[in-house]
């Protein structure tokens, strides 16, 4: 059994779904799970949808039909027959999203979210499903909100790992191709939940460990895992070789190749995982598993932007110790905002955070009840592992350093 993962680069029109199809043929297509993205841009299509049903009813239609007109075009091109089922069961999701709409009583955003995000994996798993069975290659269409079970943390929910297992081993046929969707899971009540933006590669994860597969394989429009981001860096190389250790720290720094949390079920079985080109699908791109030194030994550069760094000093000049700390964290937490770094001294604390649920304000206000608080937004934090001076010093040349910290093996910087 293995597990392949296609990302919604690889299927942004039909020329990607015919090239999907493409790369199976040359991989082998037996005993294989296709976990698969929203097409393209249309996770970022979707959320401008919820924006408007929620604050801009009036080009609320428009943006959602925006999305439907793309997802069209791509059937348009990948079937003559207009009459094709394909069509039709694009139109009953839409539909089926649209009702959803009209009825929904909740003001709560994050339900509302998770709701409608969902149908961007719903319906580009539909259309490639379709289109291989049109072209003869017999698959099994999977709603994978029926077999992922989750709490209902709407937007980052969690595993119930004794549900899921029960579900994905009683109900997957694994001698055939089966294709479903990244990303998606569902609570006790049958609500959709998502687990994560680029939550892909962790369904992925998730069903290789219930599956207990030879390997997952991660298809990109690059060659494997580098070691920066060449949309930020320059002269990027390829890792042919990485610990499931280094693989974890990368993830947790914000390496946007591999979501966080996909690691950790694969390194509990010590399943193989690796990251190929879809344009290349012979090369080797990178394997990451147990016991694998990172192979070349070069610096690793990650980048999160748009963060935000609070500083707080105590009122008083009291120091900022325990119990006060506890109390930041416990604010923090209730915020729900991410923490990528922290640092302390007597009298200050500071903290970069990424604010997802776009609390900030709210967090300042209770912040600025006891402590000094200065706030920095649209921060860049750059973090590099086996950094040397040369590293360092291509990162802070030209811009104004808030905040650096240092430990045997990793850097990281905050930067305006």
């Amino acid at each position: 059994m293995q597990v392949f993962k296609f990302g919604g680069a690889s299927i942004k029109d039909a020329a990607g779904v015919k090239n999907l199809a493409s790369v199976l043929k040359k991989t082998g297509y037996n005993n294989i799970l296709i976990v698969i993205s929203a097409m393209g841009k249309t996770t970022n299509a979707l959320e401008l949808v919820i924006e408007n049903y929620i604050e801009n009813k009036k080009e609320f239609q428009s943006s959602f039909q925006e999305v439907k007109k793309y997802h069209n075009q791509i059937l348009l091109d990948l079937f003559e027959n207009v009459n094709h089922q394909a069509f039709k069961k694009v139109n009953d999701l839409f539909d089926e999203l649209n009702s959803f709409l009209e009825v929904n009583k909740s003001p709560d955003y994050n339900f509302v979210y998770d709701q409608v995000i969902g149908y961007g994996e719903l319906v580009s798993t539909t259309i490639v499903s379709e289109y291989f069975n049109h072209i003869g290659l017999s698959n099994n269409w999977i709603d994978a909100r029926t077999q992922i079970k989750t709490d209902n943390y709407y937007r980052r929910a969690n595993v119930n790992w004794t549900e899921t297992q029960h579900a994905i081993s009683s109900k997957l046929n694994t001698n055939t191709l089966n294709i479903t969707q990244g990303f998606l899971g569902s609570d006790e009540n049958n609500f959709t939940t998502t687990l994560g933006r680029e939550g892909s590669d962790y369904t992925a994860a998730i069903y290789a460990y219930c599956l207990n597969a030879n390997t997952v394989t991660i298809w990109k429009d690059v060659p494997g895992v580098l070691n920066a981001d060449p949309r930020y860096f320059e002269n990027a190389q390829l890792l042919n070789k990485i610990s499931y250790r280094e693989a974890i720290e990368l993830a947790f720094y914000g390496a946007s190749v591999i979501h966080p949390k996909t690691l950790q079920p694969l390194q509990r079985k010590e399943i193989p995982l690796f990251v190929k080109s879809f344009l290349n699908p012979e090369a080797a791109g990178t394997q990451i598993g147990k016991n694998e030194t990172l192979e070349p030994m070069i610096p690793c550069f990650i980048v999160k932007k748009n963060q935000v760094l609070i500083s707080l000093s105590s009122l008083d000049f009291s120091y900022i110790v325990e119990d006060n700390i506890s109390a930041i964290f416990s604010l923090l937490h209730e915020y729900k905002m991410k923490v990528d770094v922290i640092q302390n001294s007597a009298i200050s604390f500071s903290v970069c955070i990424d604010n997802i649920y776009n609390n900030l304000s709210k967090l300042l206000q209770h912040l600025k009840a006891k402590f000094k608080v200065t706030c920095d937004e649209n921060v860049s934090l750059y973090t590099i592992r086996h950094y040397n001076a040369s590293a360092i010093q291509q990162i802070e040349s030209g811009k104004m350093v808030l905040l650096k910290q240092l430990t045997q093996e990793t850097v990281q910087i905050v930067t305006k």
